[in-house]
């Protein structure tokens, strides 16, 4: 059988020698020529995984071995939440997982920084681009606030309470002595629903209810309650509970 390079990755992980390696292959198809030539967009998930991976082993590609840990673990999303523990029983070691998590890490401060160049209230799709990102995957709940000047502007972002699989317990009192710590004018607060559930429960709605009282006390306007489930978000204000 004649050896392409579609095929080199997958016949280097059968039968451990013979296959092509990347630098082998036709230079259009190398994965680091495709981002350069056409952008990232245009590779495929193990391409893009294989870039960060760096190389593979001998008899597997960087690209072979993506496929295979994309495959193992079931998808991007559990290969990227993946603990190093899981990481390490697949072959790849720290420094791998390293750059991947970094990589992640960056896209999420890409998305604050998106967050930061309007506003929560002028682009509401970054703010729950944002949250999503970092709370959708959590294996507990996370409560957080998001801190706003008097023009909407974000002046910082804090996760406040850490809770369990299906709650958290959240302290107003605390949320107002972070709110007036930072000047803030008004804020948004945000908790996810490891279930992936978008339906409010009555907590959510007494605890909403609770802040906004509190902090209109001390002139500080509670904007939005967002509940980060797992494929969308839910806004109080939007469904007109605020």
């Amino acid at each position: 059988m004649e050896l392409t390079a579609s095929t080199a990755g997958e016949a280097g992980t059968l039968n451990g020698a013979g296959a092509l390696t990347i630098r082998e292959w036709p230079e259009a198809e190398r994965p680091r020529e495709k981002l350069l030539a056409r952008g990232a967009h245009a590779l495929s998930d193990a391409e893009l995984l294989a870039l960060l991976l760096g190389s593979g082993i001998p008899g597997c590609s960087a690209v072979a071995m993506a496929r295979s840990l994309l495959k193992d673990f079931g998808c991007l999303r559990e290969l990227l939440n993946a603990r190093l523990t899981r990481w390490r029983r697949k072959g790849i070691g720290s420094a791998r997982y390293a750059a991947v998590q970094a990589a992640v890490e960056l896209a999420k401060r890409h998305l604050l920084e998106e967050m930061r160049i309007g506003s929560p209230l002028t682009t509401p799709q970054a703010t729950y681009r944002y949250l999503h990102a970092q709370l959708r995957d959590r294996p507990y709940e996370i409560f957080c606030c998001l801190y706003l000047d008097n023009r909407h502007r974000l002046i910082a972002f804090e996760e406040l309470f850490r809770g369990t699989v299906d709650c958290a317990q959240v302290h107003p009192r605390e949320v107002l002595r972070q709110a007036l710590l930072h000047n803030a004018t008004s804020l948004i607060v945000a908790h996810n629903h490891p279930s992936g559930s978008l339906e409010p429960s009555p907590a959510d709605d007494f605890i909403t209810r609770r802040l906004k009282d509190l902090l209109a006390l001390m002139d500080v306007r509670l904007v939005d309650h967002i509940i980060v489930g797992d494929s969308r978000c839910y806004s109080f204000a939007e469904h007109g509970l605020l």
